[in-house]
């Protein structure tokens, strides 16, 4: 089996501390033997205002938090899947919110570019992303292969496309990372629910890592980290606060649901 860590964090509006917390948390899963890291979105920085934001953002290839993954990943030899972070985009007013992708080397092997943007009105709390984000056009996936001879096909997203499954049907993947920040509101509603029926539809397994707590910025994020089987049972998670959360993903175990309802090749639409 590969074994998936999926990180929690509550980051904050300091860049340093949230990377010094998030290299604590990747050499946690290291050491306990995960193949594969993925971070939640916003890891390095949860703003407390759009101008702060988009100050933050990297062109693609370089910048501090892009060469901190690369260190990261490669001095503690795990693929690892960077939350997101904002790159410059077209327009100068606004950045894409990209997750990015490292091998053991600390080579970029991936990058998405987040494709729906998310947008909330309840009351007193309102969001709308596309102020400060620009929307990605290509879904992604990567190869990865795994210690025990297996080569995972692994969809990439980030938080709001996780209601959108038409993207995951394209993603056509083993493995989905579904980075997140939910809503505090949103993640009570919907996120345990949505996560599952992503892997039941798409017979893959999930990994979510999300922000969970209260931020700096007077946020709240829902957290629940979780990971999911083919089968929709949750086979790990944590509430809220710091933390990693594994799981071992088995190919056979994959395969077998596959083999037992084959709905992915009863498509006809």
């Amino acid at each position: 089996p590969m074994r998936v860590a999926a990180v929690q964090m509550v980051s904050g509006t300091d860049i340093p501390a949230n990377l010094a917390a998030a290299d604590a948390l990747v050499a946690e899963a290291a050491a306990a033997g995960a193949e594969l890291v993925a971070l939640p979105e916003n890891f390095a920085l949860m703003a407390a205002r759009d101008a702060d934001r988009l100050a933050a953002r990297e062109p693609p290839g370089a910048g501090p938090i892009q060469h901190r993954l690369a260190e990261t990943a490669r001095r503690h030899g795990v693929w690892l899947a960077g939350g997101t972070l904002l790159l410059q985009a077209d327009d100068p007013q606004r950045a894409f919110n990209s997750t990015l992708v490292f091998d053991p080397t600390g080579n970029c092997v991936a990058r998405y570019d987040k494709i729906h943007l998310f947008a909330l009105d309840h009351g007193t709390e309102r969001h709308d992303e596309a102020r400060v984000v620009q929307p990605g056009r290509v879904p992604v996936t990567f190869d990865l292969a795994s210690r025990d001879g297996h080569r995972w096909r692994v969809g990439l997203s980030v938080c709001y496309d996780l209601r959108f499954p038409e993207l995951y049907r394209q993603l056509a993947a083993d493995l989905l990372l579904v980075p997140s920040a939910f809503t505090h509101v949103t993640g009570e509603a919907h996120w345990e629910i949505l996560l599952r029926a992503r892997a039941i539809e798409n017979l893959a397994f999930v990994a979510a890592p999300a922000q969970g707590g209260r931020h700096e910025n007077g946020r709240r994020t829902w957290g629940d980290t979780l990971v999911v089987d083919p089968w929709g049972v949750v086979m790990a998670r944590r509430a809220h606060g710091p933390a990693v959360v594994l799981a071992d993903m088995d190919a056979q175990q994959l395969a077998a649901c596959r083999g037992r309802l084959p709905a992915l090749a009863h498509r006809v639409l």
